[in-house]
């Protein structure tokens, strides 16, 4: 009986002795997997690579996770995978040489290896002629914005249509330039916010190409998405130095979406009598001098979402010496800026317009400057909580010269302003004042604003002139050297 019990004893834990080996035996993983990195790759250095794994396979379909690194790089690669766990990542070959990838695969099953070699080579510049006589498209030859498509060795001279797509960059060599003539010179540079243009020196330093010059008439010129970087290594025009000057009576351009940065001089300059046929929301920074250089004429044309107080010797728009003409069917308007930049009046701007500020508008003024209005009506009329401020370029007592006004028009209203620091030398009939109203039937209203810092009188009537009966009580005067009101 106990030998019956040990066979039966015996004969059970044999079987579960063979129990446990069949189960351990189908937990053991099989070789079912198969990585697939995909096929070598030639492409230009500064190329965004794709990957591709997703021929990788499981026998029995069961799903497995992907896992990507680089077993091998170029010296001096900088070079990181993106979406490194996915099927499809993503590099810049960002210099010339070797990129060897490897792509794991793995699940329960186990895992399998793989591995895809990228030779980047380097693609050189073309060379762009210093006569453009043709229809010319120049088009996006390398992904890297860093390096160039095209390169200019000398000044290149525009008669002809020149088309820039998306993405493209061109350096310019030390002093040279761009010039769009008129009598057929055309450019068309419509960028994205993705692949912008990019005008950049051939050394990324401030200052070491000329820059762009406009002279052409025609309506279709367009800069969007450009970015212009480097110049202003010589004049564009008389002593002013900029990354683009758009010249002549005649020349027209749109500008959108650009940028004007680290330029020796202004980011960009406008002459008196250009037709800027649109601007919007462009963008200056860390330029020597001003960010923008324009005439009052085009004013108007900012629009208010632009900036200019991102590290530019001057965070300001300059106005030059210059006139707004009569015009009697509609105001010229002046906008404030989102970014609270100021305009600055470099010397006297005279205006025959019916001009209006709106609300937030700052006016800075030279010492050597001034405003003279002698049409037309100047209607500056702010708010409580937004007023219109007209001073001068240092905020100090009688700094420039004042705002003289010989208009008659009863739209001659100054109203939530503050008005200061006039009065520097006499602005007419040998008186200092902020504000002087001079001449046969001119006249003004002036309320609610504050009158201060003159060299002379608040403000200046002269005996022919008018200004509103409670000037004087409905307006605050502080700080003038002499009387806060004279009236002839």
């Amino acid at each position: 009986m106990l030998k019956a019990r040990r066979i039966l004893w015996a004969t059970l834990s044999f079987a579960l002795l063979l129990g446990s080996c069949k189960e351990d035996e189908d937990v053991t993983p099989s070789d079912t997997l198969t990585a697939k990195a995909g096929a070598d790759q030639n492409v230009n250095a500064g190329s965004v690579v794709t990957l591709d794994g997703s021929a990788s396979t499981d026998s029995e379909n069961k799903p497995f996770d992907f896992s990507w690194a680089f077993t091998k790089k170029p010296a001096g690669s900088a070079a990181n995978l993106a979406s490194a766990t996915t099927a499809k990542p993503t590099f810049t070959a960002d210099v010339a040489g070797d990129y060897e990838v490897e792509l794991t695969i793995s699940n329960a099953n186990g895992q399998s290896k793989d591995k895809v070699v990228i030779t980047a080579a380097v693609i050189e510049p073309i060379v762009i002629d210093a006569q453009i006589r043709a229809k010319l498209t120049l088009n996006d030859r390398i992904d890297n914005p860093a390096i160039p498509d095209y390169i200019v060795n000398a000044n290149v001279s525009v008669n002809a249509e020149l088309e820039i797509k998306p993405g493209v960059v061109i350096a310019f060599a030390r002093d040279t330039r761009l010039e769009i003539n008129d009598g057929g010179g055309v450019l068309l540079a419509k960028g994205d916010s993705a692949k912008p243009i990019r005008f950049i020196g051939k050394e990324t330093t401030k200052g070491f190409w000329s820059g762009v010059t406009f002279r052409s008439s025609s309506s279709a010129n367009t800069l969007e998405y450009v970015q212009v970087l480097h110049a202003g290594s010589k004049p564009l025009f008389s002593t002013t130095k900029a990354g683009m000057a758009v010249l002549g009576s005649q020349a027209e351009v749109n500008i959108k979406h650009c940028l004007f940065e680290a330029n020796a001089g202004y980011g960009l300059y406008i002459q008196d009598g250009v037709a800027l046929a649109s601007f919007e929301k462009n963008n200056f920074k860390d330029n020597t001098e001003a960010g923008l250089l324009l005439s009052a004429e085009n004013v108007q044309n900012l629009d208010t979402d632009s900036k200019f107080t991102n590290g530019n010797g001057r965070n300001v728009v300059e106005i030059t010496a210059s006139s707004l003409p009569k015009n009697a069917t509609a105001e010229v308007i002046w906008k404030g800026f989102k970014d609270k930049t100021p305009y600055r009046i470099l010397e006297h701007v005279t205006s025959d317009a019916n001009w209006k500020l709106l609300p937030g508008v700052t006016i800075e003024v030279n010492r050597a400057g001034a405003i003279t209005i002698d049409d037309g009506y100047f209607n500056a009329v702010g708010t409580e909580t937004n007023k219109i401020i007209i001073r001068g370029a240092e905020n100090a007592a009688a700094y420039w010269k004042g705002l003289l006004s010989f208009s008659t028009s009863d739209q001659n209203i100054i109203e939530n302003a503050e008005v200061s620091g006039g009065g520097n030398i006499a602005i007419v009939s040998g008186k200092k004042a902020n504000i002087a109203i001079y001449g046969g039937q001119s006249r003004m209203t002036i309320r609610k604003s504050v009158i201060s810092n003159s060299g002379g009188y608040g403000i200046f009537v002269n005996y022919q002139a008018t200004v509103n009966d409670d000037v004087e009580t409905v307006n605050t005067f502080k700080d003038n050297a002499q009387a806060k009101l004279l009236k002839e």
